[in-house]
């Protein structure tokens, strides 16, 4: 817990309610025997309601919370998905399923977008269980499209059916993930234990069960067989993690997209980036207050838990519920090809202080040294056609295959 003594400390209140949260998890460690997987930290890290990340009321998003997302830095970026979704519309119903909504900002400028473009959908569908979320998003909505408003539904469940346009931004990241160990060829799946004394948590590693083991050696194999030119030998020591709740969940969304097209936007590699041999320990990582680093364990409930997205995976669990590819590519390219730089072009230079915060909002987007190249967007359809604007250049799905 080393991290900690670097970050600024929380008030009174939040360390309790971290505290609470800890003695939980710690409460499940003992239950299971003194170990439990570290997906299963993670959820609860997360989830676990009204203590977790995302369950309990800390201010997340923006410059006030731990990280900021696109649609915060600029209504440009919404404006450039809007222009994404128009194009789907011309084939499926007019209407978005929205997931990890956040603050609501990019619900916002999708539906004024939209509206501006004169395909307003005439149904916006968020999934929350938040409810503290769903209050902050309802009031940016209000706020911002309050003519549009009423198009909105919040669910608490994802629907039977889906037609229409998914989106998803910065979903798959926050999705709990199982870490493993190569260690001497051997497989150890890492899990979380408590320290001694009890008075924190530490990783654990034990043998991996034959199932994720052989799951672990598959995606390895599968990583070495896309490397170009000559293969590495993994090294003796070698943490990574397998993000099996993000690929069910695509896989499940999937399948009930009846008609229309999903588009995720998120940071992530294809597989045989992820796994390289050279990228030795893994890519999880914590976000607090603007801060970033690699402990877990620090401050249980009131720190964001990430880990990259494998696409490779993700595109087969796609296909797997039968949707086809329509595109792979950088953020940077993506809302380049919606754009970006004509909506930027018409930002008044007159207001300059405006016009500032556009310009370095859109470097942030588009640089390859912050998100342009890290961040990904990948699109899957049913019964869409194969021409979407956002992948019109260096369409990169072929590494996916």
């Amino acid at each position: 817990m080393s991290e900690g003594n670097a970050l600024p400390a929380p008030s009174p209140q939040a360390e309790a309610l971290s505290q609470a949260l800890a003695a939980r998890i710690a409460g499940e460690i003992e239950r299971a025997g003194g170990w439990i997987g570290f997906d299963r930290y993670m959820h609860k890290a997360l989830y676990e309601p009204a203590l977790g990340y995302y369950a309990a009321g800390s201010r997340k998003f923006g410059a006030d919370g731990d990280f900021v997302t696109a649609p915060e830095l600029t209504p440009l970026f919404g404006q450039c998905v809007a222009v994404q979704c128009a194009h789907w519309f011309a084939s499926a119903p007019h209407a978005i399923l929205e997931f990890g909504a956040g603050s609501g900002a990019l619900a916002a400028q999708l539906l004024d977008a939209l509206d501006a473009l004169g395909v307003a959908p005439r149904r916006y569908d968020i999934v929350e269980v938040s409810a503290e979320l769903r209050e902050r998003q309802h009031r940016t909505l209000a706020g911002r499209v309050p003519a549009l408003l009423e198009r909105v539904r919040w669910l608490d469940a994802l629907p039977a059916r889906i037609e229409g346009v998914i989106v998803a931004n910065e979903v798959l990241d926050a999705m709990p993930v199982r870490l493993f160990r190569l260690r001497d060829d051997a497989v150890f799946e890492r899990g979380v234990a408590r320290t001694p004394g009890g008075r924190g948590f530490a990783f654990a590693d034990r043998p991996a069960d034959p199932a994720f083991a052989r799951r672990v050696r598959d995606t390895l194999a599968c990583a070495q067989e896309r490397m170009q030119g000559e293969r590495e030998a993994f090294p003796p020591d070698y943490v990574s993690e397998i993000g099996e709740q993000a690929q069910a969940w695509v896989e499940t969304v999937a399948a009930r997209l009846a008609r229309g097209a999903m588009l995720l936007i998120d940071y992530g590699f294809p597989c045989a980036e992820y796994y390289h041999p050279q990228r030795s320990s893994g890519t999880l990582q914590c976000h607090y207050r603007h801060r970033a680093h690699a402990d877990p364990f620090v401050w249980p409930g009131l720190q964001d838990i990430t880990a990259h997205v494998d696409f490779t995976a993700v595109s087969r669990a796609a296909r797997r519920a039968g949707l086809a590819s329509l595109g792979y590519g950088s953020q940077a390219r993506f809302l380049l090809d919606c754009g970006l730089l004509d909506r930027f072009a018409r930002v008044p230079r007159d207001d300059a202080r405006r016009w500032t915060r556009e310009a370095q909002a859109v470097q942030q987007l588009v640089s390859e040294s912050e998100m342009g190249e890290l961040f990904k967007a990948v699109a899957f359809g049913r019964d869409v056609p194969d021409d979407a604007p956002g992948f019109a250049t260096r369409d990169r799905r072929g590494v996916l295959a």
